[in-house]
């Protein structure tokens, strides 16, 4: 029943215009991170004012919410570089205002300083945000030598803590979005390449061109799925209920490189491509067929990034597909041809080396497979 009810919320979703269903897929994938930061947000407040009794303790809900944040990675060090950009704010403008006095030009100084101080600690965005904004709370709101700014670091703290802890315990799964994020990168690889091939087939750059500008376009989704990959490994680590999934989850960040390094080969292919038909130059049609099998490979990689351990297609699935088109994509192919066709073949030879990697084989033995 949660099946069916399912696939009909999905299809009312894709019946959608596009930029809506763009939205709701966006907001559906946030759901639960927003929840963690709502979670964390109240346990913050709620400890700091009523088991602590610190008063007004604004920042351990804030602190919570940016230690989680809407992203899977790093939390561990967003939760530090906030309290420690905090701690610098606190002690630069409390040991400066209280000598000083406050004013404009006071700020300037006190937020230069604590900034400063905070860039040569640590390269992260985070901390001279952060040194800034608590320098000046001191500055304008805190007198000076009172307890209520390093409160204020206290607070941080309980929200970092706080929002590592929810993060701990009420995880998201953290092989999930990556998988979903490669599944995508490779779906649009799998179109790109099924045109590539339509546009060879008949000459037409324009055809040929929009492959190459929709392998393009994929650079903000494989930076996401980096992220996303890595986060799910910290996941993994901190969290008690995805301890058994370390293994896999080292698998599936494994294949980062190589589907950005396939991408950017494909890149490469359809570049060369363009240039030969823009030139009016035809390409034999084993390499275009060759390049269509591409688009199958993509799908069949798709499908096995997406299937539960168990499920097929699985790697060795996945390999054996490759293996085939490899087995095609031999150097005797061009042996007779020009230079455009023998640098294009050895390209996809690449590529294909970096699809293999996918499937988990070592360079050395992708590499043995086209020999």
């Amino acid at each position: 029943m949660i099946a069916t009810l399912r696939s009909r919320v999905s299809a009312r979703v894709n019946a959608l215009p596009r930029p809506l269903r763009t939205r709701i897929r966006r907001l559906y994938l946030s759901l639960q991170p927003i929840l963690q930061c709502s979670i964390a947000a109240g346990l913050a407040w709620w400890i700091a004012l009523d088991l602590l009794h610190h008063s007004r303790p604004f920042f351990a809900p804030i602190a919570a919410v940016i230690s989680l944040g809407l992203s899977l990675g790093q939390r561990w060090r967003r939760a530090v570089e906030l309290v420690v950009g905090v701690s610098i704010g606190i002690l630069i403008g409390d040991l400066l205002i209280s000598r000083i006095g406050s004013g404009t030009w006071q700020i300037m100084v006190v937020v230069a300083l604590a900034m400063a101080t905070a860039v040569f600690l640590d390269d992260g965005p985070l901390i001279p945000m952060q040194a800034a904004s608590s320098a000046v709370l001191v500055a304008t709101l805190l007198p000076p030598g009172e307890a209520g700014g390093y409160y204020r670091a206290f607070d941080a703290l309980i929200g970092g803590l706080v929002g590592i802890a929810v993060g701990a315990l009420l995880p998201a799964n953290p092989a999930s979005r990556g998988r979903r994020d490669a599944a995508g990168i490779l779906a649009t690889m799998r179109d790109a390449a099924k045109t590539l091939a339509a546009g060879l087939r008949v000459g037409d750059a324009d055809v040929v061109f929009s492959a190459l500008e929709s392998a393009r376009g994929t650079q903000a989704a494989i930076n996401t799925m980096r992220s996303d990959m890595r986060g799910g490994k910290e996941i993994s680590t901190i969290s008690p209920l995805h301890w058994r999934q370390r293994i896999r989850l080292q698998r599936i960040a494994a294949t980062a490189d190589p589907i950005d390094n396939g991408v950017r080969n494909f890149r490469i292919v359809a570049r060369r491509a363009l240039g030969m038909t823009q030139r009016g130059e035809k390409l034999r049609p084993e390499l275009i067929e060759i390049i269509d099998d591409l688009g199958d490979a993509f799908e069949t990689l798709r499908r096995m990034m997406l299937a539960d351990p168990g499920e097929s297609p699985d790697p060795a699935d996945a390999a054996r597909v490759l293996r085939t088109i490899a087995r095609k994509a031999r150097a005797e192919l061009v042996a007779e041809s020009g230079m455009s066709e023998t640098a294009l073949l050895a390209e996809i030879r690449s590529l294909l080396i970096d699809l293999l990697m996918v499937c988990g084989l070592r360079r050395s033995s992708a590499q043995a497979t086209l020999r």
